[in-house]
């Protein structure tokens, strides 16, 4: 489906988040603004094993999981070619250096905050 990146039931999203509220709330943001949930996990094993199984357009990854660095998981992603997001009460500096330059959802967020970026990466892949 590369290019065929819009709002709705046929864009999937993997989301990465130990805290279980927060997983909930982020996965209602994106079931409102039409997205599919592909996957959810809660700590890093977890989502290395989802981003190796399962199909997904583009994946929310929590910086901090548990107390560790979400950097294996996402090099997973990056490996399948896939986009994903970080999210961080963190700010930037709290990102993976190697990934500083990647698109970030500055904790708490907004639902218009996180169609937003959402739109702009996929709008960058299919450009």
């Amino acid at each position: 489906m590369p290019g065929n990146f819009k709002a709705g039931s046929r864009t999937s999203i993997l989301l990465v988040e130990d805290e279980v509220m927060i997983r909930m709330m982020v996965a209602d943001m994106l079931e409102e603004l039409g997205y599919t949930i592909s996957g959810e996990a809660g700590d890093i094993d977890e989502g290395i094993r989802l981003v190796q199984a399962i199909d997904f357009d583009i994946a929310i990854l929590d910086v901090n999981v548990n107390g560790r660095v979400i950097t294996p998981v996402a090099e997973a992603v990056q490996m399948r070619g896939l986009p994903f997001v970080f999210a961080t009460g963190y700010g930037a500096q709290g990102l993976p250096e190697k990934f500083r330059d990647r698109p970030t959802l500055q904790k708490p967020f907004q639902i218009e905050t996180l169609a937003r970026t959402i739109e702009t990466v996929l709008k960058g892949i299919a450009a």
